[in-house]
């Protein structure tokens, strides 16, 4: 899981494991921590709403979590105390070798 800060919010940008871990129910947290202090996000397929407390924000994907999945769909906004876009990252490795084989 990728995250950024931005001036509109939190962009966390995921993997197609992560997306599947998301599927199977399966909270994403991302943690960093430093003397007297730290920063987490979770991503939690099992709520909803995005809630901010202290240095811990929690991104609830319940009801986008279809959207999410839909691969027609590169990601979805979550509004809250701070936006949250959480946008799918597949790189080339992801990709189906006979869709990029030469003919």
């Amino acid at each position: 899981m990728k995250v950024r800060f931005t001036a509109r919010g939190v962009r966390v940008r995921i993997d197609d494991l992560e997306l599947a871990a998301l599927q199977r129910g399966e909270a994403l947290t991302v943690r960093v921590t430093w003397e007297g202090g730290g920063w987490s996000l979770i991503l939690d397929p099992q709520a909803d709403g995005v809630i901010g407390s202290g240095a811990q924000l929690a991104a609830g994907l319940r009801q986008r979590l279809p959207e999410l999945l839909d691969p027609a769909q590169e990601g979805v906004t979550l509004q809250g105390p701070v936006r949250v876009d959480v946008e799918k990252d597949f790189g080339p490795q992801h990709l189906d070798l006979q869709e990029t084989a030469p003919s």
